[in-house]
């Protein structure tokens, strides 16, 4: 069984992608995709391990009912763009940072996240760190419509020709 393993990247992987990872892992189980899809987070600035999900990130999860489980914040590293299928940009400056530090071998790997919800691709996942606890809400749905959407195109993702198929188009 082919599992297809997802990277959600933001600056300092303390808000946007935890939060999108851990929405991925949530709704992916309770489609049943739990066992086929991998998800996981970084940051293109992350202080190594030195930090736990932004508390207003982990409250606004919880409230929702998701599970947030324990996290230390990373940096994307180069092996992350050979083991995963799909590394998903918050916003079009995380998107150019990934095609910078990214081999050409892997480039088709990378999209922004919000081209998987209908109606809002081309758009940022705005970031929440320096506002209110009204931003970690907009996060928030902007993420499960991100995540709605990649469930939706699975199916694709899963047949090996589908993979190609549905990463190509935008990642350059």
């Amino acid at each position: 069984m082919d599992i297809v393993r997802v990277l959600f990247v933001c600056t300092g992987n303390l808000c946007r992608s935890p939060m999108a990872q851990a929405i991925g892992q949530t709704l992916a189980r309770g489609a049943g995709l739990g066992v086929r899809l991998d998800f996981d987070s970084a940051g293109t600035h992350a202080l190594q391990g030195r930090a736990s999900i932004d508390t207003r990130a982990r409250a606004v999860l919880t409230r929702a009912g998701y599970r947030v489980d324990a996290h230390r914040a990373r940096r994307v590293t180069p092996q992350d763009f050979a083991i995963n299928d799909l590394v998903l940009a918050m916003d079009a400056g995380h998107l150019d940072s990934l095609r910078e530090a990214c081999g050409p071998e892997h480039a088709h790997k990378l999209r922004l996240f919000l081209d998987f919800a209908p109606g809002l691709e081309g758009q940022d996942v705005p970031d929440p760190y320096f506002g209110d606890l009204g931003g970690f809400d907009r996060v928030l749905g902007l993420c499960e419509a991100g995540v709605r959407g990649l469930l939706a195109a699975a199916p694709a993702l899963f047949d090996s020709a589908g993979r190609n198929a549905i990463r190509g188009p935008s990642a350059g």
